[in-house]
Parts: structure tokens; C-alpha cells; sequence
């Protein structure tokens, strides 16, 4: 099935009541002790995008294309999500999927599954395509439809049934619309006057419903949820802990966790990670793929299996290997699992004499913060500082003169710790790199592939460090140091915060960070009661309305776009 009708009438039934003019700046307001913060509006992420359509018309459906990269901002791509515009080159990419999408869910093989009624393929029924067209509006809109709304969009199915002759052409003109639209692809928190706390503005019941399944799920609310939404039960604290509790015992909630370490972690920048195949012959995008894969196995073990100490990631010597991992690791992975049953993943548990423990000696890590030929403590260095301890490395200066670190590799100086002890001699790179190159210096046991090895250049690896003033001897020293420092859990809390809310907290919201973050610490540092709390707040469901320009472009741009209600079916019709 192939949807045919003019790109007019998809591009205007995409913009379905939302005017002239889509808001084209975020604001935030400069007042102190601002409470709460800005409401956001957000652009869906790449995943967010795959999960909706996996969740609304099955886990098979081929996208048909890729969407544009996502922004990271603060750390994350979800408060980057706040800050991007989509580009005329973007729309039509999204148009194109939208059709691909509505090709694939309406065909033979799969309308039987999404839309329960039968209609004649020939003829436009208007009771089986208003009904279908409103059960799928309500979860790809995230609230119902609107009279009107429903009303042009089955208008739209009606005149393509025409045209085209075939009744899933005609839905599924509608159903691309829909997927294409602003209201689809972003989300708008909404705002509604708070009765609890008189000049204060709250969510309304289906922001929260997405608000909160964002969070949990990195996808749409369900059902369930919206139903929640439509009888009040969000809006009462009871209501809330009740879908809450439903949603954390999901299994969806791990696709949730890994999306916010995927995004944490920075393991979008494997899309683009490469090795000098002459150098690391073992590995491939294969093995980029499944070190990838195993942190975030390692992680979720730790954090939703046995919901231990969140700190345990840096620490633990249990993970799950492949052969071509185990290849890498130096240890034998066979791929079967239990009576015999083939299975890639198998579980396995460094000695504790061992060096590798912990995520930040395994290939995601090491591998990842190296050049193509190299290791490089520096830059291992300043992504640990930045990454898991959410501390910012300041940019060398413009006018670095290279010249003697370029002499100091030339000569072949004997290992990284001498060739960097150069850097102590400019004033202008020691501040720096005095917090960065120590941390770094620590994991080069683990080349640029993230191998194990006993010396560079023929010299044994000392690899002693400092952090914060905590002295160690190795790489499991190191993971220890990291373990213990405040930062790390603290930094956890933080991006955590920020991802629920789309931007950082603001400094209103300050003492509840504070109060989420002692509580993590008293609660033994469980990643699914921090969540829980999270969602059950208050402060995740509060917002202001933006007073000034803060000067910074926001989720829209501004773009002039025609209101199909304000359009004839006539001229929908030429």
C-alpha cells in the first residue's frame, strides 16, 4: 500500500490547529529565588520517536530513514531537547517517515492488529475511520483530540479515500499527518492555575501523564496513564504514588534507565567511534556495539536486578562478556547458555586481584575517550570529571604552543606519564590538566581499544594517581576514589533531575535537589527509590510562565503555517 495524495494536504492537516505561528522562543525569567522553573517545550529524541511508534503500531515497524542528531546541552541531549528547531530539510525528513510509517501500519499484514473494525477497501467509512483516527490521536497527541482536530482529520481520510480509491490510503493520509505534526513531535507542558498554592501555576493532568512516562519510560503514556489523567487521579497524591508504583514495576522501566544512561554516559558518540585496524585488529563495530552493550548490562544489574548501591558501578566486578568480547578481555566466553541453549551474553566476574572492575576499565569507557590509534589520559581524564562527576574542564587557550609536547612524542619518550609530565611545565595547560591527566594516567593499563597491557613503550605503567586528594595505587583504586566522592552520586541526582524537568534546576528548585540528594544518600543509594521520589514530587509537576527574552533560541522556530480549519475541503481537494 502506498499513500498518493498531494504533499499539500499532508503538510496542512501535519499542522492541525496551531494557528499562524508556532511560539518560537523559550524564555526564562531572571527574578531570583524563581519558583518554580521555566515550563519547556521539548522536540521528542530520536528514541523517544522509535519508542511511540513501537508502542502505538508495533516493534517491527521500519522508520524508513534517520532523524537528525539530537542537541546535547548541560550534559544531556534531554535538556538539548529544549533547545532545536527543526530545519526545512528536517521536516521533510519527517514527512517522509510519517508516509513510511502509515504505508507499513495500514498494509495487509498489519491493519488487522491496529484497527478493529473491517471496513470495504474501496469505500470510506466514516464510523470505523473517525474511531480508529481517535484511538490513535489520543496516544500520539498525548491527550484526546479536539472536536475539531478529529473532525479535519477525518475529512483529510475521507478526501484521500476518494482520491485514491482505498480507504487505508485515505486513514493512513491522516495517520501520517498526525505523525508529522508539531503536536506529535513536540512536547508543550501545558499550564494550569495550582489550587493549593495560590499564584502558582501547575502542569495540567495530561502534561503530567507525559511528564512522568518520559521519565520512567522514555515514551508516550499509555493508556492507563491517560485514562489516569482524564479522571484526575494525577492530580491527587495518592493518584500519583498509584501510577507510579504501576509504572516502576514495568518492565518498561528499563527502557527508561538505559535511555538516561545512554544519554548520561554519552554513548551516542559510539555512532561515530573508529580504531586504526592496523593497531587494534580485534575491534570492530561489532565490538563497539557490544561494549556498549555490556556497560549498560553491567549498570542495570547493579541498579535494577539487585537495586544495590548506585555507587557499585565503578566498583563491581561482575558483567556480561561475548566471545568477541571476551576476545578483547583476554578471558574465554562461549556462547552457550543453560541445557546447552545458544545465547551470545553470559555472565562473568573478574577475580578481585584483577585490574578490570567497574565500568570506567571497560571498553565503553576506555575505548571511547581514545583517539583512533592511541590512549589518552587527557581526554579519559576530562570525560571522567565531566561525565561522572559533572564537573566542567575548561577549554585549552587559543595560544597553546604544541611544540614541546610534539617533541616529547617524536623522541618516543617511554610512557604517557613522562610524555605528560610537559604539561606541568606551561603555566598556562598545568591548572588544567593537573586535575584531568592524573585520573587518566590511572587506566592506562587499558590501550586505546581498551586491551589490557602490562607496559607502553617497553616500560612498566605506574599507575598511581590522586583524586581530590585521595591517594591510590591502580585502576581499582582509582574506581574506588570515584565510588566514595561525593560528586559522583551528587552529579547522578543532578542530570537525573535535569532530564526529568528538560533544562537544569532552578534555583527555586535548589533546596528540593538538596533534599533528593540526602535522601538518596539515606536511602543507600538506590537508583529506583531516587526515580520514585522524583516522580512522586511535587516540583516535577510546577512551572512558571517565562517573563523576559533570555536571548536564546528555544524549541520552535518561528514559522508561518496554514490552518487546514480554516482551509475548504474544497481546496484541500484540488
Amino acid at each position: 500500500m502506498m499513500i498518493g495524495p498531494p504533499r499539500k494536504w499532508l503538510l496542512a492537516i501535519a499542522f492541525i490547529g496551531l494557528g499562524a505561528v508556532v511560539a518560537g522562543v523559550v524564555l526564562e525569567s531572571r527574578r531570583p529565588g524563581n519558583v518554580p522553573g521555566r515550563a519547556v517545550t521539548r522536540l521528542l529524541t530520536a528514541d523517544q520517536y522509535r519508542n511511540i511508534v513501537a508502542d502505538v503500531f508495533g516493534d517491527d515497524i521500519d522508520l524508513g530513514g534517520r532523524l537528525e542528531p539530537d542537541l546535547r546541552a548541560d550534559g544531556l541531549l534531554a535538556v538539548g531537547a529544549t533547545q532545536v528547531s527543526i530545519a526545512p530539510a528536517g521536516m521533510e525528513q519527517y514527512d517522509a517517515m510519517a508516509r513510511a510509517v502509515a504505508n507499513q501500519i495500514l498494509d495487509a499484514n498489519h491493519r488487522t492488529a491496529v484497527m478493529p473494525c473491517r471496513p470495504a477497501a474501496a469505500v470510506f467509512d466514516e464510523p470505523c475511520a473517525r474511531g480508529f483516527l481517535h484511538k490513535v490521536g489520543r496516544l500520539l497527541y498525548r491527550r484526546p483530540l479536539t472536536q475539531s482536530e478529529l473532525d479535519a482529520y477525518v475529512k483529510a481520510a475521507q478526501i484521500g479515500t476518494q482520491a485514491s480509491g482505498s480507504f487505508y490510503d485515505g486513514v493512513g493520509l491522516s495517520v501520517a499527518g498526525m505523525l508529522s505534526s508539531p503536536k506529535f513531535l513536540f512536547r508543550e507542558e501545558i499550564l494550569e492555575p495550582d489550587p493549593d498554592h495560590k499564584g502558582r501555576l501547575q502542569l495540567d493532568a495530561y502534561s503530567r501523564a507525559s511528564q512522568l512516562s518520559f521519565f520512567l519510560w522514555n515514551s508516550a503514556p499509555d493508556g492507563l496513564l491517560l485514562d489516569a489523567a482524564a479522571n484526575g487521579e494525577l492530580n491527587s497524591k495518592r493518584g500519583l504514588a498509584h501510577q507510579v508504583d504501576r509504572m516502576m514495576t514495568s518492565p518498561r522501566l528499563e527502557e527508561g534507565m538505559r535511555a538516561f544512561f545512554v544519554d548520561d554516559f554519552r554513548f551516542d558518540e559510539f555512532e561515530t567511534l573508529a580504531k586504526d585496524a592496523m593497531l587494534f585488529p580485534k575491534f570492530s563495530a561489532t565490538v563497539a556495539a557490544e561494549a556498549r552493550e555490556q556497560t549498560l548490562r553491567t549498570i542495570l544489574d547493579v541498579v535494577l536486578t539487585r537495586d544495590a548501591d548506585y555507587r557499585e558501578i565503578f566498583t563491581t566486578k561482575r558483567t556480561f562478556l561475548t566471545p568477541e568480547l571476551g576476545s578483547v578481555y583476554q578471558v574465554p566466553i562461549f556462547a552457550a547458555g543453560p541445557n546447552g541453549a545458544p545465547d551470545e551474553w553470559q555472565p562473568y566476574e573478574f577475580a578481585k586481584s584483577d585490574p578490570r572492575g567497574g565500568i570506567l576499565t571497560q571498553v565503553a569507557f576506555t575505548a571511547l575517550h581514545s583517539p583512533a590509534g592511541r590512549s589518552s589520559p587527557t581526554i579519559r581524564g576530562k570525560a571522567l570529571r565531566e561525565i561522572m562527576l559533572c564537573q566542567t574542564v575548561p577549554s585549552p587557550p587559543g595560544d597553546v604552543d604544541f611544540s614541546k609536547f610534539e617533541l616529547a612524542s617524536a623522541r618516543g619518550d617511554s610512557t604517557a606519564r613522562v610524555r605528560l609530565s610537559v604539561h606541568a611545565t606551561v603555566p598556562t595547560c598545568a591548572g588544567c590538566h593537573k586535575i584531568m591527566d592524573p585520573l587518566g594516567l590511572s587506566l592506562e593499563h587499558f590501550d586505546g581499544a581498551g586491551e589490557f597491557r602490562a607496559a607502553d613503550h617497553g616500560a612498566p605503567i605506574d599507575a598511581s594517581g590522586t583524586l581530590d586528594n585521595v591517594s591510590y595505587a591502580d585502576s581499582s583504586g582509582l574506581a574506588q576514589a570515584v565510588a566514595q566522592n561525593p560528586a559522583a552520586s551528587s552529579c547522578l541526582v543532578e542530570r537525573l533531575t535535569a532530564r526529568a524537568l528538560g533544562r537544569a534546576p532552578s534555583s527555586g528548585e535548589r533546596l528540593w535537589l538538596t533534599q533528593l540528594k540526602k535522601s538518596f544518600a539515606s536511602d543507600g543509594y538506590r537508583m529506583k527509590k531516587l526515580m520514585r521520589d522524583i516522580a512522586g514530587s511535587d516540583a516535577l509537576y510546577r512551572a512558571s510562565t517565562p517573563t523576559e527574552s533570555s536571548g536564546r533560541s528555544g524549541a520552535f522556530a518561528t514559522v508561518a503555517i496554514p490552518d487546514p480549519l480554516l482551509t475548504s475541503n474544497q481546496e484541500l481537494s484540488k
